[in-house]
C-alpha cells in the first residue's frame, strides 16, 4: 500500500494529471475556461494517430508473431467478458433497467484511449518501456463490448434496434479507423517513417496530452456538477469497483501471456477503462431509450479520474511487485 500511495503522489505531480485537475476543479467552479470544440477534436485526432503510428513502427521491427495474436485474442476476449460481470455488478448494485445496465456494461467492457495515451506517458517518464503492439491490442477492444451489450439488452426483451447504421458505427467508427489506419501506416513505413515524422509525432506528444487532459477535467467536471438525482451511491461504486475488477483480469491475462512489466500495465489499464467516445456513439443507435448520461459521467466523470489519480499508479504498483521494476 506504501508503494501505491507513493506512486500515486508522483502520479499526482505529473503535467497530464495536474492539467486534468486543473479542468475539473475550473468546472466545479463554474469558471468560464473553455477549449473550443474544433481544438480538441484536433487534439484527440493528434493523439490517436500518433498513438497508432509509434505502435506500428515498433511491430515493424519485431514482426507479428504468435505472441501478438494471442495478446490481440486475449484483448477481444476481455472485451466481450468484461460487460457481462459489469452487467451482474449493475443490477445488484443499482436500481438501473437491464437496457440501461446493459448499456453502461458496453462502456466498461471497451477501453479509454485517453487512460491509455496517459499511462504510456507516465510509463515513458518513468523509462518504462512497452511491447508495441499493446496499441493494436486497444483497438481490438473497442467494439466486442457492444455486441454483448446488445446481447445483454436481447435478452430483456426491450428496446433493441439492429439496423444497417449501427455495424456501420461500430466497424467505422472514426477513432478506430485512424487508430488502426495509422498503426498500418507505422508499420510499412517503418524506422524511416518515423524518422521523417518524429518532430510531430513524438516531441508534441506531452504538451498535447496536458491540453487534452486539461479538457477532459472541464468535461468530467461540468458532468459531475449535473449529475444530481442521476447518480446514487451503488453507482459511484460501481465506478470505482469495475476499473479494479478489469484490471485484476488485465493482471491475469498479461501474466498467461507473458507480457513485461510496462505492457501488463498498458494490459490492465486498457481492461480497467471505460469507453466515452465510441461506444456512446453506438449506444444512441442500438439502445435509444438508454439515458447517456447515466454512462457517461460513471466512465469520464467517476471511472476516468479515479483511474488517473489512483488506478494507474495501483496497477504499476501491483505489476512491479509481481514481475519485479
Amino acid at each position: 500500500m506504501d508503494m501505491i500511495l507513493t506512486l500515486a503522489g508522483q502520479n499526482l505531480l505529473t503535467p497530464m494529471i495536474l492539467c486534468f485537475a486543473l479542468g475539473g476543479l475550473a468546472a466545479l467552479a463554474r469558471s468560464d475556461l473553455s477549449v473550443p470544440e474544433a481544438a480538441a477534436k484536433t487534439m484527440a485526432l493528434y493523439l490517436l494517430f500518433a498513438i497508432g503510428f509509434k505502435g506500428g513502427v515498433a511491430v515493424s521491427k519485431s514482426g507479428i508473431d504468435g505472441q501478438v495474436l494471442a495478446a490481440l485474442g486475449a484483448g477481444i476476449a476481455l472485451s466481450f467478458v468484461l460487460p457481462i460481470v459489469a452487467f451482474g455488478l449493475l443490477r445488484v448494485m443499482s436500481r438501473l433497467s437491464a437496457v440501461e445496465a446493459a448499456a453502461v456494461a458496453a462502456h466498461y467492457g471497451s477501453i479509454s484511449i485517453v487512460t491509455f495515451a496517459t499511462a504510456s506517458g507516465i510509463l515513458a517518464l518513468r523509462g518504462i518501456e512497452a511491447e508495441g503492439y499493446m496499441v493494436a491490442v486497444s483497438a481490438a477492444m473497442e467494439s466486442p463490448a457492444i455486441i454483448t451489450a446488445l446481447w445483454l439488452a436481447s435478452r430483456s426483451g426491450q428496446g433493441l434496434r439492429t439496423e444497417p447504421g449501427l455495424w456501420r458505427e461500430i466497424l467505422l467508427n472514426g477513432s478506430i479507423v485512424l487508430l488502426v489506419g495509422a498503426f498500418a501506416i507505422g508499420m510499412i513505413t517503418g524506422p524511416e517513417g518515423m524518422a521523417k515524422v518524429a518532430a510531430f509525432v513524438v516531441a508534441p506528444w506531452q504538451g498535447v496530452l496536458c491540453l487534452f487532459l486539461l479538457d477532459m477535467g472541464l468535461v468530467a467536471g461540468r458532468g459531475l456538477r449535473g449529475a444530481r438525482g442521476i447518480i446514487g451511491a451503488g453507482l459511484v461504486a460501481f465506478g470505482v469497483l469495475m476499473p479494479m475488477i478489469g484490471a485484476a483480469a488485465g493482471l491475469g491475462a498479461a501474466l498467461l501471456l507473458g507480457l513485461s512489466l510496462g505492457g501488463t500495465v498498458l494490459m490492465m489499464v486498457l481492461a480497467a477503462s471505460a469507453s466515452y467516445i465510441a461506444v456512446p456513439a453506438a449506444m444512441r443507435v442500438a439502445l435509444p431509450e438508454a439515458n447517456p448520461s447515466i454512462a457517461l459521467t460513471l466512465s469520464l466523470g467517476i471511472t476516468f479520474p479515479f483511474n488517473l489519480v489512483f488506478g494507474i499508479p495501483a496497477y504499476l504498483a501491483v505489476a512491479e511487485a509481481i514481475l519485479g521494476g
